[in-house]
């Protein structure tokens, strides 16, 4: 999925908006990782049969990043 797509894809509610800013000011992710967090967290929205990403998909996307950090630093 190229940038375009994931915007137009990966719509977020409030509260997973506010998540994501978060994580990207308080543990510096970059761009690329900003949508990698969004792609993932599409998945699990398709996954659990919903239209737009909820804050709960991005919070659990937000953890599988944190641990790729942790295994490759």
């Amino acid at each position: 999925m190229g940038a375009r797509q994931v915007r137009d894809h990966c719509k977020l509610d409030a509260e997973g908006k506010a998540y994501l800013e978060y994580a990207m000011a308080e543990m510096n992710f970059s761009a690329r990782a900003h949508d990698r967090i969004l792609k993932v967290a599409r998945t699990l929205a398709d996954l659990a049969g919903k239209e737009n990403i909820t804050g709960n998909e991005v919070l659990e996307a937000i953890q599988f990043r944190s641990l790729d950090r942790q295994l490759f630093v």
